[in-house]
């Protein structure tokens, strides 16, 4: 006797549920800690390890040779819809894509709703939380004191008292500190490149791969 389709239905759905449940996606599942595949080269930082909040000018592509270990987690938090957050959302993406991550996106289309949407991305567990755009900066200087366990990397604009859990990267046309807030070069929409926002999400995903954390990198 063959059951009714409903039943069948009831079934597929079920086992289509489990498969999603069992699959690579769910973050809930335990998670062992990322870790730098590769080595920085030379030049990326001096011989000793950086004071927190110290500006690195690391050499060009001596972050190249890091890549992240397999199913590194990181949420991608993005708001504005100007150019230059165009531009570092798509090299973020490139990244995750080309590395393998295991990127998942969060947009804030309401500046009244950044800092529940960074508890949002912190819910998820991921190892590294990446924000792009300028609407992001101060909501992210409230949060992250709070919450020194986990990673930010802010590409593209910076915090202006960055706790040892931040790292930025930033470039000459590219130091947004917050409203109100000096910075430390003229702002220029047109210095957010495809090549310089592609070095800026690689050399800070490198940088904190190898604990070197609470930091800004200056980018030529």
């Amino acid at each position: 006797m063959r059951p009714p389709l409903r039943a069948v239905a009831i079934l597929a759905a079920t086992a289509a549920l489990i498969a999603g449940c069992s699959s690579g996606d769910d973050w809930s599942r335990p998670h062992p800690k990322p870790s730098a595949v590769g080595t920085l080269g030379p030049g990326f930082v001096g011989p000793s390890a950086p004071a927190p909040e110290a500006t690195v000018k690391p050499q060009p592509g001596s972050w190249a040779g890091v890549h992240p270990s397999k199913d590194y987690r990181v949420v991608l938090l993005t708001a504005g819809d100007d150019g230059p957050t165009k531009s570092l959302v798509a090299a973020v993406k490139d990244w995750a894509e080309d590395e393998h991550v295991d990127l998942r996106t969060i947009v804030v289309g309401n500046p009244n709703d950044a800092v529940p949407s960074i508890t949002k991305a912190m819910d998820l567990g991921p190892d590294l939380i990446v924000s792009a755009g300028n609407e992001l900066i101060d909501a992210l200087a409230l949060v992250t004191p709070n919450h020194l366990a986990q990673q930010f990397l802010v590409v593209g604009a910076e915090l202006a008292e960055p706790t040892h859990n931040v790292t930025s990267v930033d470039w000459s046309g590219a130091s947004f500190r917050g409203e109100g807030l000096g910075m430390s070069s003229t702002y220029d929409p047109t210095s957010f490149t495809a090549e310089r926002c592609a070095n800026a999400i690689r050399a800070g995903a490198a940088a904190v791969l190898n604990d070197l954390t609470g930091i800004v990198l200056w980018l030529d």
